[in-house]
């Protein structure tokens, strides 16, 4: 009698998970879907019931979904255009200043992944989840650490600051992708991949974005001075051709002149990350 007792319980577990749960899914589904006014969705019932695991509301993303989607974005960008520098030197070079500076980020939850692409051309981005490019046309246009330091600085701060995935959702609505359940994860992995290459940030973003990581910079010690430098020599190189870099990250006139204000507010400046030899050093093999 407890054998059959047992195996009755046993098989009505199994009916549950066989036909219990898959019903609550398509359930929520429905109710999703008939709250949801259809025409402003932009895809079907259908899509909803076998796809809603992948809907991500954007205005209240969490970090782990944020990491999911930066590493699919990563993925995609890797199968496109994105080629990644291999050489082991470089690679753990950047790894350390990048590590050195994320132990001042306020976003614990978030890993930082940084990755260097073989690219001539002075540009850096960050996507969502912590993901973090930096070519190497701009590490040979830096002249010293903190000058790279600087660069990545400023990368880390659209993610501290929120400034990619309120990008995403801003572009996300404006092309209507956007509906009151959320947003496909296929299309935001799209629009990510998109964003990567083509990133113009608010004025307020950028202004941000130097904020944060001037903080991240002066507080591993890095010389502050190295983002202003950087930031003059890229728009005295530049001429009549803006470098990747700046075409992508619109800024105000003035920004030296705040970037430099900032600077000489500060009290405790750290001034590690100047020697132009030392740097050198560490990137031989780009040169």
């Amino acid at each position: 009698m407890m054998i059959e007792k047992r195996n009755f319980y046993s098989n009505l577990r199994y009916a549950r998970k066989t036909f219990f749960y898959p019903l609550i899914s398509v359930v929520v589904a429905f109710s999703v879907c008939f709250t949801t006014p259809l025409a402003a969705q932009g895809f079907s019932i259908w899509d909803i019931i076998f796809q809603g695991a992948q809907i991500i509301q954007l205005s209240n993303i969490s970090d782990k979904q944020e990491i999911q989607l930066g590493r699919q974005i990563n993925q995609q960008l890797l199968r496109s255009d994105v080629k990644l520098y291999s050489n082991s030197q470089i690679n753990n070079y950047i790894k350390r200043i990048g590590n050195r500076l994320e132990a001042q980020s306020t976003r614990k939850n978030i890993p930082y992944t940084f990755q260097v692409v073989k690219d001539d051309s002075i540009n850096a981005f960050a996507t969502t989840g912590g993901y973090v490019y930096i070519n190497t046309g701009l590490i040979k246009a830096a002249d010293n650490e903190a000058e790279l330091a600087s660069v990545i600085a400023h990368e880390m701060g659209h993610i501290e600051g929120d400034h990619v995935i309120e990008q995403m959702q801003k572009t996300a609505i404006a092309r209507g992708l956007a509906t009151a359940a959320g947003v496909e994860n296929s299309r935001l992995v799209q629009l990510g991949v998109e964003l990567g290459y083509r990133r113009p940030n608010s004025r307020g973003a950028e202004k941000e974005a130097d904020q944060i990581g001037l903080k991240m910079l002066t507080d591993s010690d890095y010389a502050p001075q190295g983002m202003v430098s950087f930031m003059r020599k890229l728009e005295s190189k530049s001429g009549s051709r803006v470098p990747p870099f700046l075409s992508t990250h619109p800024s105000p006139s003035n920004r030296v002149q705040y970037l430099q204000s900032w600077v000489n507010a500060q009290r405790n400046k750290g001034n590690d990350g100047l020697s132009e030899a030392t740097y050198r050093n560490n990137i031989r093999p780009l040169l």
